[in-house]
């Protein structure tokens, strides 16, 4: 009798412990699902994150002024070069002949000049003679000392002195508008010669080579890309997420290449167009088919910690977190 009363105490208990348990662990899931439903609120009120983000970073293209063989390369892929240094030489010597034509050409208009400006003073005196022949035969005249004959017979002569002096001024003129139209070939001989030359316009790392030594070369032909290790983030934020943000703000930045880790940066700029507008062909919303999609704006974002032992570079993808409260 005592054995069936314990029994029935001992199932009362484990009833009671049951009906506690049906109700206490919906009860404790619905408070962690409500704790993390307010964690995750405050954290979308303090912080803004996309994963719609890249590295970017100072990027030229070098391309030639002037076409023809590449006679000497001194760079490789991913070589490491300083502003200045001679990255590329093309054969030079249709440019040095093209140089020294022209120079010779400028040599002998300039010696025709010379000729011009000594006929111009020769018809100059010439001029004054006549114009002193004519005044006084004009004044013989007047008075009856002289002949009509020999008035209008310096006329002509003062005529044809005038005509003389003009045309070898314009002849002058002429001339001198030849020797500085040359000076400025001359000068852009010198310049093109010079563009058989490419020197490195900034320090970086060379990329995208696609010229070898004898390959002849077009101008404006891309050659190959130089690429700082001054590098940022541009991160392309919701229009719904930048109504806080603003220049300043600290952020942490993933990078999917170096996992968990996180380092730290800080908002920069804000694009003053969605990315968009700023598009090549911009979107035309007053068409008749609109729909209203919500808009990327781009948001520049510095490294604010030391990276240089990191292999960060354009293109990477990057998740950052701005907080904006």
């Amino acid at each position: 009798m005592e054995q069936k009363i314990a029994e029935a105490i001992n199932e009362e208990d484990k009833r009671h412990i049951y009906e506690k348990k049906r109700i206490l662990v919906p009860a404790i899931t619905v408070v962690l699902i409500l704790v993390l439903g307010i964690i995750i609120s405050i954290n979308s009120i303090f912080y803004k994150s996309t994963d719609d983000a890249f590295v970017e970073g100072h990027i030229i293209m070098i391309a030639p002024r002037v076409a023809g063989p590449v006679i000497k390369l001194n760079v490789e892929d991913n070589q490491l070069v300083k502003k200045g240094d001679l990255l590329l030489e093309i054969d030079p010597k249709d440019y040095e002949a093209k140089l020294k034509q022209t120079q010779a050409k400028l040599e002998e208009t300039k010696a025709s000049l010379v000729s011009a400006d000594n006929e111009v003073v020769k018809t100059l005196s010439e001029l004054e003679f006549a114009q002193n022949e004519y005044d006084r035969y004009s004044k013989m005249h007047s008075k009856g000392i002289a002949s009509t004959q020999e008035y209008e017979a310096s006329q002509t002569k003062l005529t044809q002195a005038q005509t003389n002096n003009n045309s070898a001024k314009a002849k002058y003129d002429e001339i001198t508008a030849a020797v500085k139209k040359l000076e400025a070939e001359v000068e852009l001989d010198e310049l093109n010669l010079s563009y058989t030359k490419i020197y490195a316009p900034q320090d970086g790392k060379v990329t995208h080579k696609t010229v070898e030594e004898g390959n002849y070369i077009q101008t404006a032909q891309p050659l190959f890309a130089i690429a700082k290790d001054d590098v940022w983030v541009v991160a392309n934020f919701k229009e719904t997420q930048i109504a806080n943000m603003k220049k300043g703000q600290k952020v942490k930045i993933k990078i999917d290449a170096y996992g968990n880790k996180k380092f730290n940066g800080v908002v920069d700029s804000l694009q003053m167009a969605s990315g968009a507008k700023a598009s090549l062909f911009p979107p035309e919303n007053a068409v008749g088919s609109y729909v209203k999609i919500v808009q990327r704006i781009p948001v520049k974002i510095l490294f604010t910690d030391d990276i240089s032992d990191y292999n960060i570079i354009p293109g990477m993808s990057v998740v950052p977190t701005v907080k904006v409260k």
